[in-house]
């Protein structure tokens, strides 16, 4: 019976679907791999803050989870759109670094690659829920508490995009789903034409919700949100607006510089309907002949001020304002952004508000002229790039002052493809000198050998994105004058399996193998990594950002990286000595790391180093001295 086949079912609103439950296993996994630094493919590698990341984004957004935890304002991203046609995954979730390192040929294992969805696919929507549900909720812990997600979708996936967003994010934190018209050549497979996408907008925490002051560029020119004023009157009659008397003293702002107007007070039989109604109706003023405010006495003004107390009764908006402005003694009401508030008459007696704006909002759901895919890849082959669908910059750009209110923020795109995000933070940068600071993402998706892309000397896409970051910045340095403060830089980071060997016990393991791994006489830092591979490493395990900055500095005869003025200090030396111990010590670091075969079997000498900063901190910390 059916009462039985759903017995003992626990039933709840909530999304499900096969592969669920091991993209939450993925989300416990720790990462095995590590981000290593490329000096040759970077620009300003020592003093950039902007980030680019070749590699698979799910292991990356594993990998800056220690370091960039609440840390990032804005993502935005445009993921697979899963139209019928192929995107990459990987296959296996528990294989995801393998998987990669063998796609990124840094690895030789052709038994693991990445697949690819297409329409005829069985499981074609769950695939791509599995791909987006483990990025989604790692990339959330990035953002800061006030931050805000960007995603670009179409109609195929943007129910279940929703759906799946409002259970990681929370449906309370949803701002707003905006169209945009992408004005480009319709598809005409479709009967109705498609020319619009979404952009979907999620809020990390909407009690610190705050936009950016943004006025769509398709408001009328003759609005007051290009005057940096706005002004109206605040009487205001209806049912949501009760009448009540304003008492407006002596002195209060006349904006003309003489008025004499006599009491227009109506009959008793006014108010006699008004206490019926409980608000003036329209059908009152007409009948009863009434402007507004209804002046009760005689009101005089000169020289721009009242001259005697005049009371005015009307419905009102604004009224509370009104009367915090009078006990202000007339002086401006400032809000938390810094606009001004103040009130005047004019010379028919009517009270005027007007709100001068330091910045102005006007956010439409509905974005209409701002480029098209068409003429953003025009633009790109003026750059020497070719690249299919890139998001117009100018569309960016309005979505990043959307997101990033202050001029230092940090945007990430972990989908970035060519790059339109980086190009959009240098474009905004250079308009108004700001320090927004960008990290992209991107795997090294080959490029059909057949294609323009390819035949141009473009590999991969992930080579697409750092070739038009490098021409971005050498425009801009070619322009008459570029801003001296620009960041025109990027530091570039690879995916790669870590520089520490990870323990994997075997079933034929010897008890002499196994004491000699447990005693770390089987080294266990990959004798091909270089000092600055461990370091970036070390960077990312310690919580502190990739873009830190790094001092090389010489304390008793050994190199030593010194991060964040000296708070980290590390040396990958391979012998140390008591003197260098000592100096280290005095400088008086929150952490010190150094290898672990550096004191060559001394103990004596390990136990006095971690005497030696311990003992400099309260309550004889542990933790400032660690070795690898």
């Amino acid at each position: 019976t059916f009462s039985d086949l759903f017995e003992g079912r626990k039933e709840r609103y909530g999304m499900d679907w096969p592969g669920k439950k091991e993209c939450l296993k993925i989300l416990q996994q720790p990462s095995l791999a590590t981000l290593k630094p490329y000096r040759d493919e970077s620009v300003n590698f020592d003093t950039t803050e902007n980030l680019f990341i070749e590699g698979d984004n799910l292991e990356v957004l594993k990998l800056l989870q220690k370091s960039y935890y609440g840390k990032v304002k804005m993502i935005y991203i445009d993921p697979p759109y899963n139209t019928g046609k192929e995107f990459i995954y990987p296959d296996h979730y528990a294989e995801s670094l393998d998987t990669y390192l063998a796609y990124a040929g840094l690895i030789n294992d052709k038994g693991k690659k990445f697949s690819t969805n297409t329409a005829n696919e069985g499981r074609f929507h769950t695939k791509w829920l599995n791909m987006m549900h483990p990025r989604l909720y790692l990339a959330r812990n990035l953002l800061r508490e006030d931050g805000l997600i960007f995603i670009s979708i179409d109609d195929n996936e943007l129910s279940n995009l929703r759906k799946l967003c409002d259970e990681i994010f929370g449906e309370e934190n949803f701002v707003a789903s905006l169209i945009w018209n992408s004005e480009g050549h319709a598809d005409n497979q479709y009967d109705v034409k498609i020319n619009h996408e979404y952009i979907v907008i999620y809020s990390k925490n909407s009690n610190y919700l705050k936009l950016g002051y943004v006025v769509d560029k398709n408001t009328r020119e003759d609005s007051n949100l290009w005057k940096g004023y706005a002004e109206n009157s605040i009487t205001k009659n209806g049912p949501g607006n009760p009448p009540s008397k304003v008492e407006l003293p002596q002195g209060f702002p006349v904006r003309s510089g003489e008025v004499h107007l006599q009491s227009n007070q109506p009959d008793q039989e006014f108010y006699n309907q008004l206490r019926e109604t409980g608000y003036i109706t329209r059908k009152m003023s007409q009948d009863f002949n009434v402007t507004y405010p209804i002046r009760l006495n005689y009101m005089a003004a000169k020289e721009g001020m009242l001259l005697e107390s005049c009371s005015v009764f009307s419905g009102w908006a604004n009224v509370n304002k009104l009367k915090q402005f009078i006990s202000n003694k007339f002086k401006p009401i400032i809000d938390e952004d810094g606009d001004e508030l103040s009130f005047y008459l004019s010379e028919n007696g009517v009270i005027y508000y007007k709100k001068t704006r330091k910045k102005a909002r006007n956010i439409l759901s509905v974005l209409k002229n701002l480029g098209t895919t068409e003429q953003m890849r025009s633009e790109l082959e003026r750059l020497n790039i070719e690249f299919r669908y890139p998001k117009p910059l100018e569309l960016i750009c309005y979505l990043i002052k959307i997101g990033l209110i202050e001029k230092e923020e940090i945007i990430l795109d972990f989908f970035a493809g060519s790059c339109t995000t980086a190009h959009a933070v240098f474009e905004l940068n250079k308009e108004d000198g700001g320090f927004r600071k960008f990290i992209m993402v991107q795997l090294p998706e080959p490029c059909p050998p057949e294609s323009e892309t390819f035949k141009a000397g473009f590999k991969t896409i992930a080579d697409i994105g750092k070739a038009r970051i490098n021409r971005v910045i050498n425009k801009i340095q070619q322009e008459e004058k570029p801003q001296a403060n620009l960041d025109l830089g990027f530091k570039v980071l690879k995916l790669d399996k870590s520089n520490f060997k990870v323990w994997e016990p075997t079933p034929q393991i010897t008890v002499n193998e196994l004491l000699l791994k447990l005693e770390g006489h089987i080294p266990h830092i990959d004798p091909k990594a270089s000092q600055e591979d461990i370091l970036y490493e070390l960077l990312l395990k310690s919580g502190y950002l990739p873009t830190a900055k790094i001092e090389k500095q010489q304390i008793a005869g050994k190199t030593v990286y010194s991060i964040g003025d000296g708070v980290l200090m590390i040396c990958l030396e391979s012998e140390i000595t008591r003197e260098f111990i000592e100096a280290v010590a005095a400088t008086d670091p929150e952490r010190f790391i150094c290898l672990d075969h550096a004191f060559k079997g001394n103990d004596q000498l390990k136990a006095n180093a971690m005497h030696a900063f311990s003992s400099r901190r309260s309550g004889g910390n542990q933790d400032v001295f660690r070795t690898i």
